[in-house]
C-alpha cells in the first residue's frame, strides 16, 4: 500500500497508508475529521548515492571470534551404495 500526504486547512500536512482502490476516496483528518486533499509528493527514489557509497569502502570487514570453529568430521559409510534406498 502506498503512502499518500494530504493537507488539512486547520492541521496541517498528515500522511496517510491508501490502498489502490481507495485513492480516491475521501479522506478525514485524524485530528478534526473534516475531509482533507491528497497533496502531491514525489516518490522515494533509491539513487545511485547508496551504490556509491557500499563501493568507497573497498576494505573487507575483519570478524573476532571469541573462539576458533571445530573442524567438521568426514562421514564413513560402510556397505554397498549409499544412495540407494533399500528394498
Amino acid at each position: 500500500m502506498p503512502l499518500y500526504d494530504f493537507k488539512c486547512e486547520t492541521c496541517g500536512n498528515f500522511e496517510k497508508w491508501r490502498s489502490l482502490a481507495e485513492v480516491d476516496a475521501p479522506v478525514l483528518c485524524p485530528t478534526c475529521e473534516t475531509a482533507a486533499k491528497r497533496i502531491f509528493s514525489p516518490p522515494m527514489l533509491l539513487t545511485g548515492n547508496l551504490r556509491l557509497k557500499a563501493r568507497e569502502n573497498k576494505e573487507p570487514q575483519v570478524i573476532q571470534r571469541s573462539e576458533e570453529p571445530k573442524p567438521q568430521r568426514n562421514r564413513e559409510h560402510r556397505g554397498g551404495r549409499p544412495w540407494m534406498i533399500g528394498h
